[in-house]
């Protein structure tokens, strides 16, 4: 079974080498994918670093300029695609979501096609966040549920596990939204091509190092483009 965590970055000096020591050292014995937007702050650098420590395992895609989040993680499932893996999972790199939880999610991926590590599964499960972009986020998962009748309680959630075969049947060059919004559309196309969801309830703390990369054109992007989902047609993606 071959398992690959992809984290995109930008400017994550802070908390990149502290990350890829928590990953290398976890007993499922995870890849790890970086792929990083030219970060000026020498992210890249200390990735660089690192993989001379662990050569077969720690992984990087540099790219030109900050390019957004759906697009990196794109980027990063045709690597996982083409290198064979098995299972491929989404982290963000501040330690909100905490990788001790990796192995719930994979344990998930058994019964289920996609693991969402979920904030509001269980009441609402989020440290350190002011009240206004706690409000927005949970309210904004359950505006998705109305719109889009999708049975996910966290939708924007991007601590994410995926079977191969979701990614295998998903038309990336159809996906619009590339900020929080590609979130919420790659769960949405998984659940309209018939897979199964599942959600790990998880404690979400806000990040204590490193500045955060949300802003009200992620949010417009993600409202506005929730409206046109139950009109669009999620078709299987076709290989030939």
């Amino acid at each position: 079974m071959k398992r690959l965590i992809i984290i995109p970055t930008y400017n994550e000096c802070e908390n990149i080498s502290k990350m890829v020591e928590r990953v290398m050292a976890d007993e499922l014995m995870f890849d790890l994918l970086i792929v990083d937007d030219g970060s000026p702050d020498g992210t890249a650098d200390l990735v660089r670093e690192a993989q001379e420590h662990y050569p077969e395992r720690l992984h990087m895609i540099e790219r030109k300029g900050k390019l957004g989040l759906g697009t990196a993680y794109i980027a990063g499932f045709k690597y996982a695609l083409e290198h064979g893996y098995d299972r491929i999972f989404e982290m963000d790199c501040d330690f909100s979501h905490n990788p001790d939880d990796l192995t719930r999610l994979d344990a998930m991926l058994e019964e289920r096609d996609m693991a969402i590590g979920s904030r509001y599964s269980k009441g609402v499960n989020v440290v350190n966040w002011p009240m206004g972009r706690l409000l927005m986020s949970y309210f904004a998962s359950k505006y998705v549920r109305i719109v889009t009748r999708m049975p996910v309680c966290d939708a924007t959630a991007g601590f994410v596990g995926y079977r191969r075969e979701v990614l295998d049947a998903i038309d990336f060059d159809r996906v619009q939204m590339n900020g929080y919004g590609f979130q919420i559309e790659m769960k949405y196309s998984a659940w309209r091509l018939g897979y199964k969801i599942g959600e790990v309830s998880i404690i979400f703390i806000d990040r204590v190092e490193g500045t955060s990369k949300m802003s009200s054109g992620i949010f417009g992007e993600a409202f506005f483009g929730v409206m046109k989902l139950p009109f669009r047609k999620i078709k299987r993606k076709t290989t030939l």
